[in-house]
């Protein structure tokens, strides 16, 4: 039988379909995985209600999962209580989101994120609502390139 770490490893490779650089477990997706004899459940908490890659994540984590042994019933419910924040993305998720160019969330609500190319933390918003719910557009007033910055949940 495999293991709950074994699973928690295979969802390190089900990477987050809008950031292909991170994966569900870095950006805090994952609450938790209950393995039983033929039968792993995982209970993940979407970063926003109304977010579109629901079902692509579903399929992913159910084929990464389901490797190598097909006789394995994955069952992945979304859950919304507790809601996800973005505190639960980990520190190497955060590194990541940078190197692919958004902006972690800050520490606070309202505090503007540095800027993920030159490090500024002087910007301005451009547009609250960015090409997904949980993403913002941001202004780099040092290197005056436009970044995308999670939003703090």
């Amino acid at each position: 039988m495999v293991t709950e770490a074994e699973y928690w490893k295979r969802l390190q490779e089900v990477k987050d379909p809008e950031i292909p650089t991170v994966s569900v477990v870095e950006m805090g997706m994952v609450k938790r995985v209950e393995v039983k004899p033929g039968r792993v459940l995982v209970e993940m908490m979407p970063t926003f209600v109304g977010c579109p890659a629901l079902d692509l994540i579903r399929k992913q984590v159910v084929r990464q999962l389901s490797e190598p042994d097909a006789s394995v019933e994955v069952e992945v419910d979304f859950v919304f209580d507790p809601p996800w924040t973005s505190e639960r993305i980990t520190a190497e998720g955060a590194r990541k989101l940078k190197e692919f160019g958004i902006a972690p969330p800050g520490s606070q609500v309202d505090e503007l994120p540095s800027c993920p190319y030159c490090g500024e933390e002087k910007g301005q918003v451009e547009n609250l609502f960015g090409p997904t719910a949980c993403r913002a557009i941001y202004y780099c007033t040092r290197c005056r390139q436009p970044f995308e910055g999670m939003k703090k949940v």
